[in-house]
């Protein structure tokens, strides 16, 4: 168990379950098979150190703004699971009843969703559909990580939810800007949180999502 742990440096003062760990391996070892039949990830980035870092931590450090009282959350582009897989193994080591919502439009991704979810025991639920034409949505925290842009997403949330907590995103070197561009556009309550995996990049915690009024 100590080697795995040596694995996952940057995590090391964080509040982590040591069990955790382990899901994340096989996580991991699914992940690099299925990547062989389909593109889940970049091949360039189908590298053990690099998936535990750039997607693995990344995708974790977004736990202290979950709202871990809810009933749900929602992860509402998937993909390979990142953070939607990610934060259901956390989830289940923290011994929260949560359930992680993964909206996935691929069928051989929303299948590999299901299986990680069958064989790690997670609480979710894939679900193969759109999410922009979903509507009436209820959930507490919404999540999307490389997704779409902020604009785009704040819009989906505003018309497709009709209850949820917060949004969580993962902003790039450009956030800033477009942060500071969007709010010409659209008011919300926000906070940031700075990276641990990248100098350029922090996370963005946003609530009370309303479009502005245009004269």
């Amino acid at each position: 168990m100590e080697e795995i742990f040596k694995k996952y440096p940057l995590i090391k003062y964080q509040n982590v379950p040591r069990g955790t760990f382990i899901d994340f391996e096989n996580f991991i070892s699914m992940l690099l098979k299925k990547n062989e039949e389909i593109n889940v990830i970049s091949k360039k980035s189908a590298n053990n150190d690099i998936i535990r870092e750039r997607h693995i931590v990344d995708s974790l450090q977004i736990i202290d703004f979950i709202d871990l009282n809810g009933i749900n959350i929602t992860d509402i582009g998937s993909g390979g699971g990142m953070p939607g897989i990610i934060i259901s193994i956390m989830i289940k080591n923290m011994k929260k009843n949560l359930k992680v919502n993964l909206y996935e439009k691929s069928h051989h991704k929303s299948l590999f969703l299901r299986k990680v979810s069958r064989d790690l025991r997670l609480n979710t639920e894939v679900l193969q559909k759109n999410i922009f034409e979903e509507k009436n949505l209820e959930s507490g925290t919404i999540m999307a990580r490389a997704f779409k842009p902020l604009p785009v997403v704040l819009g989906l949330v505003d018309e497709n939810f009709k209850k949820y907590k917060n949004l969580i995103l993962f902003m790039g070197k450009d956030g800033n800007k477009i942060l500071e561009e969007t709010l010409d556009s659209w008011d919300f309550d926000f906070e940031k949180k700075k990276s641990i995996t990248s100098e350029d990049s922090f996370l963005l915690n946003i609530k009370n999502i309303k479009k502005k009024n245009k004269n």
